[in-house]
């Protein structure tokens, strides 16, 4: 027998005992639940299916500043005796704690590893008025490390008197498409992560601003300016890193079950190179879709193009580079959304001039709802371009 055959024996003893152990020493209560179900007495699954995944009714009280219309309870919120003053009683606030274990295989090696946790987040989120609400969460561990803030911002909701919103703070510019942070699957949207040479640009983290329109006929639209140079921290006083600004545009139509979207991102970043001021000149187009089927079957298509001048900022021209891709994701709930079994299937695509971003991965995972609000996951990722498969086993919990 080889020396490999017995390492993936003994990987897969491993993750047998892995997930035996995560079913029965995992205690059958867990009364603690998230801030928002706490303060209006009600299921995690009014607003999510499953946790972190939103339902409709969930992204309609995100995007009403996290207040649920004409039920507000008067008990949250003391009488300050100022009209211009609205306080809560008491601070929402939540905890996410993420554990897995990961088995990686490869042609010549493998590899164990026990990330528990991989994630703590402290989260809160609520009024400011009636129509403003606020929202942050602070990694306190992401991978050993501490990552700090991620999303934060203030949200005013319908100004001038209609569905036009204006969001204030750092957020996912790939919100508006799809939100990384509510997946099922440890796997990622690859695409929404990719940066092209030395350009920092992608479609994750940045600060700006993000204003919304929505409309009864199910069109919407996005619009976001943003510094375009992620989280980092401050340089010289000054979170940009160039006086160049990014600016997406999103337009969306809901037809019945179906929802087809495009986008347009504008981008452009400046370093200096030697003592000259170079620039990368980029942008992105894309499409995507999803189709809803009886609280069962959810279907989300994504399409991505980006196309960088210089992305490598040389002095005397540029390699223009392509890249292209995307990801399909079906997702599929025997039991519909108050069922305990969800199966995700996830593929990713990229295909770029610069070969080392390449990929071409498919995802399997499954989820069982041991509590609402902890989710048992068991999933197997394998890469087509690196000839490598990973296996993740853990649990997602709120409270």
């Amino acid at each position: 027998m080889s020396i490999l055959s017995v390492r993936m024996k003994s990987a897969v003893l491993v993750i047998i005992s892995f997930m035996t152990a995560a079913v029965l020493l995992i205690p059958d209560d867990a009364c603690a639940i998230p801030a928002f179900a706490r303060k209006y007495r009600m299921s995690c699954t009014t607003c999510h299916a499953p946790v972190p995944r939103l339902k409709e009714y969930g992204e309609q009280f995100a995007g009403n500043a996290f207040r649920l219309e004409d039920k507000e309870p008067k008990r949250f919120y003391p009488d300050t005796g100022d009209e211009l003053l609205m306080l809560q009683r008491e601070l929402p606030i939540a905890v996410r704690f993420d554990a897995y274990f990961l088995y990686d295989y490869h042609k010549d090696s493998n590899m164990t590893d026990f990330q528990t946790p991989f994630g703590v987040k402290l989260l809160s989120g609520g009024s400011i008025s009636k129509n403003i609400g606020y929202y942050f969460y602070f990694y306190m561990s992401e991978k050993g490390e501490i990552a700090g803030i991620e999303d934060a911002y203030v949200h005013f909701n319908n100004m001038l008197g209609v569905d036009f919103d204006l969001m204030v703070g750092q957020f996912q510019v790939s919100d508006p498409l799809f939100k990384r942070e509510l997946r099922l699957t440890y796997a990622d949207y690859l695409i929404y992560k990719v940066r092209v040479g030395e350009t920092v640009t992608n479609l994750t983290y940045d600060r700006g601003l993000m204003f919304t329109l929505g409309t009864e006929m199910g069109f919407d639209a996005v619009f976001a300016v943003v510094n375009g140079n992620g989280k980092g921290e401050a340089h010289d006083g000054y979170l940009d890193e160039d006086n160049w600004k990014n600016y997406l545009l999103r337009l969306s139509q809901s037809l019945g079950p179906v929802r087809i979207g495009a986008f347009g991102y504008a981008c452009n970043s400046e370093v200096n190179n030697a003592g000259t001021m170079v620039g990368n000149e980029h942008w992105y187009g894309g499409a995507d879709g999803t189709l809803d089927w009886e609280d069962k079957l959810q279907l989300n298509v994504q399409y991505v193009f980006r196309e960088d001048e210089n992305p490598w900022f040389e002095i005397a021209g540029g390699t223009k580079v392509e890249t292209r891709g995307g990801f399909a994701e079906l997702i599929l709930a025997p039991g519909g959304e108050a069922g305990r079994h969800w199966i995700v299937l996830l593929y990713n695509y990229i295909d770029s001039q610069q070969k080392a971003l390449d990929e071409n991965a498919g995802t399997l995972s499954y989820s069982w709802l041991l509590r609402r609000n902890l989710r048992l996951l068991a999933e197997g990722t394998y890469s087509d371009t690196h000839e490598t498969f990973r296996f993740t086993g853990g649990f997602v919990s709120a409270f």
